[in-house]
């Protein structure tokens, strides 16, 4: 059985999308509740790495954390890592990790590619 890491907001509508997709498939699915149990400066930066982007791509540019965080779009990984540990509210969401690859659940369906 596969598994995978769903950061998730049971909030967030496109989260909880994702998250009902995942369930269609046999798979192991730990779900982390990042605002309550945010991930740690290892585990972004893994997950920058699996997503294969920069760091500002997993950023919530919308919040008003984003605003404060002292943060632009020319912002280096670092920068972001931090930020997102002080505000996990900024981290993209959903994020879904399996094995050597992730999604942004931005559409949903995206996430089927990495399954």
């Amino acid at each position: 059985m596969t598994s995978v890491t769903i950061y998730h907001n049971p909030r967030c509508s496109k989260s909880r999308q994702t998250l009902a997709l995942l369930e269609e498939h046999d798979l192991e699915i730990n779900i982390v509740p990042y605002l309550e149990s945010p991930p740690d400066r290892k585990t972004l930066q893994a997950i920058i790495s699996k997503l294969g982007v920069n760091g500002m791509d997993i950023v919530r540019t919308g919040e008003d954390e984003f605003k404060v965080s002292g943060l632009s779009k020319d912002s280096d990984d670092d920068a972001v890592i931090e930020a997102i540990l002080k505000a996990p509210k900024l981290l993209q969401r959903p994020i879904v990790v399996s094995g050597n690859q992730a999604r942004v659940g931005r559409p949903p369906e995206s996430i089927l590619e990495i399954l």
